[in-house]
């Protein structure tokens, strides 16, 4: 059972799945969890209490959650990875642009542009 399955009870459906099957409790990881409900507005407290509280068993911040936090809709898009830093200092470079401009640039370059950037910066050797 995925992370996802546990944060859709704890939204939407409201069934309490370690209750009918304990031996799910390994598959609760609480980092996930803490971390999709810290996106949202109303369930940021409920996050940093369980932040707080680490050391609790995953039964317990399960049901902390589960009985604590309103039925709703939330959906949160997870954070992306960082950008490569070789190419943000390529496109600095190239363009002579500040950090937050070859941020901005790298967003709007299509993977062609970026080879050719790459290509045009590249520097020999074996």
């Amino acid at each position: 059972m995925s992370p996802f399955d546990f944060i859709n009870t704890i939204n939407s459906t409201k069934t309490d799945l370690l209750t009918e099957d304990p031996l799910l409790e390994k598959d609760y990881v609480p980092y996930v969890i803490n971390r999709q409900m810290s996106y949202f507005y109303d369930t940021v407290l409920f996050s940093n209490e369980m932040n707080r509280c680490h050391g609790v068993p995953n039964k317990w911040q399960y049901d902390f959650y589960l009985h604590g936090i309103r039925k709703g809709k939330r959906f949160a898009k997870w954070s992306k990875p960082p950008v490569k830093t070789s190419d943000l200092e390529l496109v600095m470079l190239a363009y002579n642009y500040s950090k937050t401009k070859a941020e901005t640039a790298l967003n709007i370059l299509s993977e062609e542009q970026l080879k050719q950037i790459r290509k045009m910066y590249e520097t020999g050797g074996r």
